[in-house]
C-alpha cells in the first residue's frame, strides 16, 4: 500500500529561487518525504528519520556542493 502524501505540509528551502527544487514533508514521526517541486503529483522518495538527519547534516557540511 502506498503512502498518501497529498495532505502533507510540503516545504522547500528558503534558498530555492525557482520552481525546480526539492521539497520535503514530515509524513509521520518516522519518515520524511522528498519530491520534485516541479512535479508535485509525481512520486515521493521516503526516508527514515535517521536517513533524513544524515542527509541534512551532509548538506550543511557541504558534502554535496559542486567543486
Amino acid at each position: 500500500m502506498g503512502v498518501v502524501t497529498s495532505a502533507a505540509n510540503w516545504r522547500k528551502s528558503r534558498r530555492c529561487e525557482s520552481n525546480q527544487c526539492v521539497e520535503f514533508a514530515r509524513i509521520d514521526e518516522n519518515r520524511v518525504g522528498l519530491r520534485d517541486s516541479a512535479d508535485p503529483m509525481g512520486p515521493a522518495l521516503m526516508l527514515s528519520d535517521a536517513s533524513w538527519k544524515a542527509f541534512v547534516a551532509g548538506v550543511r557540511a557541504g558534502e554535496f556542493d559542486r567543486a
